[in-house]
């Protein structure tokens, strides 16, 4: 059992692989945190924090309770507003009175095997293999109907416990929602490091590690999506926690909308972490007999440091969460058109790209961009998602041409999206995100549809559906190029407004839904601008996201191993592009490109008919090399062996397969050093009793892992090399 109860104490500890989660309920029925952490075996121990009584008429406590007993002190996994505790909180509830006061007990609790689905959000699943347990905890207000449910479904062989919250309104009267976060974590101390993942379109998911100090420090977006500047991931860990060692506890969470993510240093010297959609841009009316559901939260701990907190996530993202068998699943091997003609093309143009690849060993065509209404710009036809017969011909047959090359074929979408030059806008106005008798505003010449609206979405389906079936096509990239501004929905009444937000993103998942039930071969990459939606949210519908619009390799490292902090390499997209760079204006080695984009879902975005014949053999090699090492990539453990903090002069990460029989280390050196020393890398993760042959040379794990490969590279900026590990 992954969970359990000890009726005497009103205990509950949860239970995974190496780590526990603990509270219980106290005499005066609030539930009260007692551990997360290193797995704890059996109740001894588990006692009480001493209370902190600080100057007790300045931490209120109720009638009939002690100063003790104060919810300003105690650790909580649950704390309402404005009755005593006044740190940041669960959950504000406004009721028929005006009140937001809002204080929970606890009324009764199940556990049952297995784990629910959350309607109409991305929800972790159990898989065929591992043991997942969920325990709901039901909590009512001490003055009215209003029921929280607090859920906890324990992912054992990850790692990992899965947070979650609802509110159910038993009262006649409508409350409405002002701030209800998906899990809080009370930690007894403050002495942590904040890390998160932050940047600028083409520089997503740097990241950054601070000292928590006192106060609040928080991540947000109130952008409309998870967005380019902070992605809804956070860890805090140790002082002096490393890549390997060290304590580190990860959050995150799976939505892609307004989030926020916070931690508070309080008086007394704890900490509490809360997360959850952002409350500045959310309310929610919810009727009698109503639920309402908060997205999932996913937390865990390692014990060993950074590199333990990934594998955990990772194998927990890959498992249970990647639908559709997708996370082992070999993507195809293809090309985008976007870098290599933009919106100057047509079938010829398409086709010569397509027999190159073809030659080439590529697998896929994935035409971006411009194929759709009278698109030849940015600034038109969003919406209408019908084809461009003038430019493409009919899209059957194109289709068909290039399948008969051998190739797979894909299509971009922006379907979150409405150019005001569009007859879909000219019939629709009021489809439109926009508060009437204000400016609106603009961003790359298009509008947001409001997809709040069913009969929207139902629009979107329609129309991507009938493109969908009138060809072959078996991949989508999904696009988003703007954020929301004027949020307001011309469908629901004033009061309702704060619901806009919300409803969007629900309409945005249901339309992902709809797609993979009809289509559920159908593969849709995820992209907003790059990487301005690179969620655990979005990872519950799409199996890969595009890393970033910034495909230079040298940047690219540091958003790779960033990202890697908490999402598989498996979700990253990742491409070899043209130099100099479109966007920083390098150069690079082709072959380091190459090398630098194997660690994602592997592509090209370039004109293959234009490469040199020295680049068409490298990238043949490359083609063979993502073939040879795509498992192992794709579903082993990474191990950085560089610091993803930091800009670095040399960068080294790896993988070793889950039965460490292979291996495969990439080394790059970002700056040339004259008169260098000689290189070596100390691998990770590796058997110490096995023998490897790398190099030529066979040497044990232990020796490998002890004293390091000398990693020699050919001179000058950029330079690259794989080093390939095998079992004997």
């Amino acid at each position: 059992m992954s969970i359990q109860y000890f009726e005497d104490r009103k205990l509950f500890i949860l239970s995974c692989r190496s780590v526990s989660y603990a509270f219980y309920i106290d005499r005066n029925r609030r539930a009260v945190h007692l551990h997360f952490g290193g797995k704890v075996i059996g109740e001894t121990g588990l006692v009480e924090q001493e209370i902190r009584k600080g100057h007790s008429s300045f931490s209120p406590w109720a009638p009939g309770e002690k100063p003790e007993d104060s919810v300003d002190a105690l650790p909580l996994e649950f704390s309402g507003f404005n009755s005593g505790d006044f740190r940041i909180h669960s959950a504000a509830v406004l009721t028929e009175n005006g009140s937001l006061i809002t204080d929970a007990l606890y009324v009764s609790h199940r556990i049952f095997q297995g784990k629910e689905p959350l309607p109409g959000l991305p929800a972790a699943f159990a898989s065929r293999t591992g043991n997942v347990e969920t325990l709901e905890v039901t909590m009512r207000d001490t003055a009215c109907d209003v029921e929280f449910l607090l859920r906890y479904s324990v992912f054992e062989e990850c790692d990992v416990i899965v947070r979650s919250a609802a509110v159910r309104n038993r009262t006649a009267s409508p409350v409405v929602i002002r701030r209800l976060m998906s899990a809080q974590l009370d930690l007894p101390h403050t002495a942590f490091d904040f890390v998160q993942l932050s940047g600028s379109w083409s520089r997503e998911r740097h990241a950054v590690r601070t000292i928590l100090h006192p106060g609040i420090q928080t991540i947000r977006s109130v952008r409309g999506s998870s967005g380019h500047q902070n992605s809804p991931a956070l860890a805090l860990c140790a002082h002096d926690a490393t890549e390997y060692s060290g304590d580190v506890y990860g959050a995150l969470l799976a939505y892609s909308g307004n989030f926020r993510m916070e931690v508070e240093c309080e008086q007394y010297g704890t900490s509490r972490l809360c997360l959850g959609i952002n409350p500045e841009t959310f309310s929610w009316t919810l009727a009698p007999g109503e639920t309402f559901e908060t997205p999932e939260a996913f937390l865990t701990f390692s014990a060993e440091g950074f590199s333990g907190m990934s594998r955990n996530f990772h194998d927990f993202l890959r498992n249970h969460l990647i639908r559709g068998g997708w996370a082992e699943k070999k993507r195809p091997l293809l090309v985008n058109s976007w870098e290599a003609a933009y919106f100057d093309f047509d079938s010829e143009k398409l086709l010569g790209i397509a027999k190159s690849a073809a030659a080439l060993g590529i697998e896929m065509l994935v035409l971006d961009d411009g194929w759709f209404g009278v698109r030849n710009d940015d600034t038109t036809s969003l919406g209408d998602w019908f084809v461009n017969r003038e430019k493409i011909g009919d899209l059957g047959e194109l289709v068909r041409k290039i399948n008969a090359l051998g190739l797979k074929f894909g299509l971009w979408f922006e379907p979150e999206m409405i150019s005001e030059k569009s007859e879909l806008y000219r019939k629709h106005p009021d489809w439109v995100l926009h508060e009437p008798g204000r400016r609106r505003s603009i961003g790359r010449e298009q509008m947001v549809l409001d997809l709040s609206r069913p009969e929207v979405v139902q629009y979107l389906f329609d129309t991507i559906a009938g493109v969908l079936r009138s060809a072959n096509i078996e991949y989508v990239k999904w696009d988003m190029n703007r954020n929301l501004t004027e949020v307001y929905s011309a469908a629901l009444p004033p009061e309702r407004q704060g619901e806009v937000a919300h409803r969007y993103m629900l309409g945005v998942y249901r339309l992902h839904e709809m797609l993979l039930e009809a289509f559920p071969n159908l593969l849709i990459e995820g992209c907003s601008g790059g990487g301005g939606r690179f969620d655990a949210g979005m990872l519950g519908y799409v199996p890969q996201i595009w890393c970033s619009d910034d495909t230079d390799a040298m940047e690219r490292i540091r958003i790779q191993l960033g990202t890697s902090l908490f999402y598989p390499v498996s979700a990253m997209g990742a491409h070899v592009s043209v130099c100099p760079n479109h966007i920083t204006g390098r150069s690079t080695p082709f072959a380091t490109r190459g090398n630098i984009a194997l660690s994602g879902t592997f592509g090209y975005e370039l004109d293959l008919t234009k490469l040199s014949p020295e680049d068409r053999l490298l990238v043949r090699e490359q083609v063979a090399d993502y073939h040879k090492y795509h498992d192992l990539i794709a579903n082993g453990d990474l191990h950085r062996l560089s610091d993803a903090f930091s800009v670095n002069a040399f960068d080294a990460w790896m993988y070793v397969s889950k039965d460490r029989k292979e291996a495969l280390i990439t080394a790059v050196c970002r700056f040339a050093e004259p008169n260098a020393g000689v290189r070596f890398v100390r691998p990770r993760g590796l058997d110490p009793e096995t023998v490897y042959e790398v190099d030529g040379m066979r040497i044990s794990g232990a020796t490998l892992m002890a004293l390091g490969l000398r990693m020699d590279l050919p001179p000058g900026d950029g330079a690259s090399r794989l080093c390939y590990l095998k079992a004997l």
